[in-house]
C-alpha cells in the first residue's frame, strides 16, 4: 500500500507544478540559479545571433496602439563598432521579419516567441520600418489588423520579460 501511494505521488507531482515545491527551502535558490543560467545562455545566443554585446547595449520593447517597436542603443557613445553592428542587425531583421523569417529571435530565446506564428501568417498585414537612432536603431512594427496587433503585443511582452527591460507591458 505504501508503495502504491509513493507511485501515485510520483505520478501526480508533475501535475502539481511549481507550487508543490514552494515550501522547499532550496526551491527559491534553485529557481534563481536556473534563471541566471538561462539568462546567461540567452545572452550568449543573443550575441551570436545579433552580432553585438548584450551587456554593452540597452534593449527596449515598446507597445503602441498600432503595434510597437524594438530598439537597441549602445551604452557608450564611443562604441562606434557596437552602434554599426546594431544598425546592421536591425536593417537585416527588418527585412527578415517582413519576409516572415523569425529565425534569429527563435534562436536567441531557444523557442518560438508568442505571437510569431500569427505574425508569420499575417506577414502581408504587418509593416516593419527600420530607423537609425542616436547610438543605435529601432524597428517600428505596425498593422491595421487587430489579430496582427495582438500578436505583435504578445511578441513584445515576451521580449520585455525575457530581456528584463522593465518596459511597460500595457498600453497607456
Amino acid at each position: 500500500m505504501t508503495r502504491l501511494i509513493l507511485i501515485l505521488m510520483a505520478l501526480a507531482a508533475p501535475a502539481l507544478g511549481q507550487d508543490a515545491m514552494k515550501d522547499c527551502p532550496m526551491h527559491a535558490q534553485n529557481q534563481g540559479a536556473k534563471h541566471r543560467e538561462s539568462k546567461q545562455e540567452m545572452d550568449k545566443r543573443g550575441e551570436a545571433g545579433m552580432g553585438f554585446s548584450q551587456e554593452t547595449t540597452t534593449h527596449h520593447f515598446l507597445l503602441r496602439k498600432d503595434g510597437g517597436a524594438i530598439q537597441v542603443t549602445a551604452n557608450s557613445a564611443e562604441d562606434k563598432a557596437g552602434v554599426a553592428q546594431i544598425r546592421k542587425h536591425f536593417e537585416h531583421i527588418s527585412h527578415a521579419f517582413q519576409a516572415g523569417d523569425f529565425a534569429i529571435p527563435m534562436f536567441v530565446h531557444d523557442q518560438t516567441p508568442p505571437g510569431v506564428p500569427v505574425m508569420k501568417k499575417l506577414k502581408e498585414k504587418v509593416q516593419y520600418k527600420y530607423e537609425e537612432l542616436e547610438g543605435g536603431a529601432r524597428i517600428s512594427i505596425t498593422s491595421g489588423n487587430t489579430e496582427a496587433i495582438e500578436a505583435i503585443h504578445q511578441f513584445l511582452r515576451f521580449q520585455i520579460q525575457e530581456h528584463k527591460t522593465g518596459d511597460p507591458q500595457e498600453l497607456k
